[in-house]
């Protein structure tokens, strides 16, 4: 009977151990397939192979060419909005400049004052000092960045209401399959009506004349 248990024991046994070695063969296998999976290399014709070989046809295209840069410079509502954040930022150099003068004015008494004043009592108007130089950093800084998000906010006011529907209008109406910013297009020659900025520019001109910018904090 002791034999019987000890033979059905060791039957297990062999077997757990038979199906740890089949697993650890198997995760062999996959091991030395991921590392020689990981060594091909796809090639480009491997890589493209789904790709379909249709294409746009150069005689079914209708394409245009327009110099965002030459719309954001000429624009009416842009050169309103650049002349806006150029006032805002004109008060910022005003005050600074302001300040700047009153600080150095104060630090030319400090020095005049090192041999009136008792250590504690000018160490006091030192740490004034410095406090007074990091909050006008801190207020300069902060106003400055109000002035940039509020600038970038009209700006894409003036995108998305009115320069991105004259855009898709005339695209419309001109029937385009393509357009291009003309920042990035190079062309061998000149081509009949491949420009349209200048018809851009009107048409925003003609729906926009100035945009303005909320009031950008501490102003």
């Amino acid at each position: 009977m002791v034999k019987t248990n000890t033979q059905n024991i060791t039957i297990k046994n062999y077997k757990k151990t038979g199906i740890i070695a089949a697993i650890v063969l198997v995760v062999a296998c996959l091991g030395i397939w991921a590392v020689a999976s990981m060594r091909h290399e796809v090639t480009v014709n491997e890589a493209i192979a789904e790709v379909s070989n249709d294409a746009a046809s150069g005689a079914d295209m209708r394409m245009a060419v327009i110099r965002m840069d030459a719309v954001q410079m000429e624009a009416n509502a842009l050169k309103d909005l650049r002349t806006q954040k150029e006032n805002y930022e004109k008060k910022l150099r005003d005050e600074l400049t302001a300040e700047q003068k009153s600080l150095e004015k104060e630090k030319t008494e400090i020095e005049k004052s090192q041999d009136v004043l008792s250590q504690e009592a000018l160490q006091r108007r030192v740490v004034d000092y410095q406090q007074r130089v990091a909050k006008l950093q801190r207020n300069l800084t902060e106003r400055a960045q109000s002035v940039e998000e509020s600038y970038q906010r009209a700006l894409a006011d003036i995108q998305d209401k009115h320069l991105d529907p004259v855009i898709e209008g005339i695209i419309a109406k001109k029937n385009l399959s393509l357009v291009i910013d003309g920042r990035f297009a190079r062309t061998g020659k000149d081509v009949a009506n491949l420009d349209i900025t200048d018809e851009v520019i009107k048409a925003l001109n003609k729906k926009v004349s100035s945009v303005k910018m909320a009031t950008p904090k501490g102003f």
